[in-house]
């Protein structure tokens, strides 16, 4: 039995550090067992297991955390200037 979970929909109830470990791997097709029981804590979801502890994502979910994390990469950084003076001047 396929079972999927809708990533979309459980968005603002994951916490930063899970939402980043999706957006680390937008590219995942089948979240892994670790994962996908922090997500049912956070979610209180318990069916989204398939037999071996992992959840599939659909194409709709996937396409969310990819758009996700387009939009968290961050704009470059100021530039750093150092000081070009030597110890001794």
């Amino acid at each position: 039995m396929l079972i999927v979970v809708h990533i979309k929909e459980f968005w603002d109830q994951l916490s930063p550090e899970t939402q980043q470990w999706l957006v680390d791997n937008p590219g995942t097709m089948i979240v892994p067992r670790t994962v996908t029981a922090i997500i049912n804590a956070e979610t209180g979801e318990g069916d989204t297991m398939d037999a071996h502890g992992g959840t599939v994502l659909t194409d709709e979910d996937r396409h969310f955390i990819q758009e996700q994390a387009r939009n968290r990469v961050s704009p470059s950084p100021e530039p750093k200037f150092f000081d070009s003076v030597r110890p001794g001047d």
